[in-house]
């Protein structure tokens, strides 16, 4: 997509005349269907429609039950609990609309995290195309957030204790910490004040998120769209190598949703449970810990990173360390070609690097003492505060590979690759091979 595209909407009633001349809504939607878009989008770019109907299904079924919910706990009462088990039993489908929004978060994630893989392997965030990458950045910073306070909303035994982990970790960030701690908590401990915060912010930022969303797509139609190939489209040959957006990727797009929201449907249906914890269905005990503490999946790979750090404040700036490394990839990259698709030993390093983000993950989710292979064959090797086989360790060797991915391996591979030859346009590699064939 281009913004240079001219507009071939022509409004044929008196009311859409009116409405074009004071508010165009109508041709910009007839605009953006005929945009012209590259014809060699896989199935990798329906991630982005799908997670457009993440996002309102999250929304609409989060205003609903927060009609019901009530922000209210303490020592002795735990209202918030108790509300939520309300929504399951005496609300009309109120359990129906619980479990699409909690199994809603993970399937957001999932798409949110496919669609960063995707960008990051076809090169989505190199020249000119930045200010996309940052604000999906943004837009995933802000999920995170929404996603943690609203954890820890049903105030179930691990929401709460996660809560008194993750504000006192953000305490230990030095200068500002203290005083975001204060703020967020409302008082000294976890208690009332911090889980009727936790809920504003909750409500909150999916709006803001929608917001973002929008100057994302706003971005998306100035820049252009990026292809597996990873060129930008020429004007000469413009004509060759798009179609319009519609019908052919609303098609498209339409029937990767549907298998998208079946799998969706399956687990709202047959295993609500299967991604939630099941600690959370125990009221919140401030007087009992849990013997371990983990957030849900989508978080653990950077909970595996805090955890990993002996520091507290160490852990911290690597954890948001590994946030900001996204936000500054746009310029550690050196390579002037996008997709990975013509980088053979780029493509290795990806590899092992979504290796990593899914042992980070299985580490956070493991506790940190308990060996990952359990053989006599390992001599126990006492070094810091675990055993070298230990999860521990391994997230440390993850959380090291991680940093040295975007700091060392990016850059460096941009500079001393020999990429395959790049295409001068999309149809190139087709017509070039049509030609060959016939001749």
């Amino acid at each position: 997509m281009s913004a240079d595209h001219e507009s071939t909407y022509i409004p044929k009633t008196g009311i859409e005349k009116w409405l074009d001349t004071r508010l165009p809504i109508i041709r910009f939607g007839a605009d953006y269907m005929a945009l012209p878009t590259p014809k060699n989008l896989n199935y990798w770019w329906t991630f982005g429609g799908i997670l457009s109907i993440c996002l309102m299904i999250q929304i609409i079924t989060g205003v609903v039950l927060a009609m019901h919910y009530t922000p209210a706990f303490n020592s002795t009462t735990n209202q918030a609990f108790d509300s939520v088990e309300r929504i399951m039993r005496d609300v009309n489908f109120g359990w129906l609309l619980r479990y699409i929004h909690a199994s809603g978060a993970s399937m957001f994630f999932i798409a949110v995290y496919i669609h960063m893989l995707r960008g990051l392997y076809y090169g989505s965030y190199k020249a000119p195309r930045e200010m996309i990458w940052l604000l999906g950045c943004v837009i995933f910073i802000l999920m995170i957030a929404t996603a943690f306070f609203g954890y820890v909303l049903p105030m179930g035994q691990m929401s709460f204790h996660g809560a008194v982990v993750i504000t006192n970790v953000i305490g230990a960030i030095p200068v500002i910490g203290p005083g975001i701690l204060t703020w967020l908590q409302g008082g000294p401990a976890v208690d009332e004040p911090t889980l009727k915060r936790f809920f504003s912010l909750h409500y909150l930022f999916p709006f803001a998120i929608l917001g973002v969303v929008v100057l994302h797509l706003w971005a998306l139609h100035t820049s252009g769209q990026n292809n597996p190939v990873g060129i930008l489209i020429p004007k000469e040959t413009r004509k060759r190598d798009t179609v319009p957006f519609h019908p052919y990727y609303t098609v498209k797009d339409g029937f990767a949703a549907m298998l998208f929201l079946i799998m969706f449907a399956v687990i709202v249906f047959f295993m609500p449970g299967s991604l939630l914890d099941p600690s959370n269905s125990i009221p919140a005990n401030p007087l009992q810990t849990p013997p371990e503490i983990s957030p849900e999946w989508y978080l653990r790979p950077f909970y595996a990173m805090l955890r990993a750090i002996p520091n507290k404040v160490g852990g911290v700036f690597v954890m948001f360390g590994s946030l900001a490394l996204l936000f500054a990839l746009p310029w550690l990259d050196t390579s002037k070609v996008r997709s990975m698709r013509y980088r053979p030993a780029m493509r290795w390093f990806f590899i092992l690097f979504v290796i990593c983000g899914v042992g980070l993950g299985w580490c956070g989710g493991n506790p940190p003492d308990v060996q990952v292979i359990k053989t006599d064959a390992l001599p126990a090797m006492p070094l810091f505060d675990g055993d070298l086989n230990s999860f521990l360790w391994l997230a440390r060797i993850l959380t090291f590979y991680y940093f040295l991915f975007f700091l060392v391996i990016i850059p460096w591979m941009g500079l001393r690759e020999t990429p395959l030859p790049v295409p001068e346009s999309i149809s190139a590699p087709v017509l070039s091979h049509g030609e060959e064939k016939n001749g």
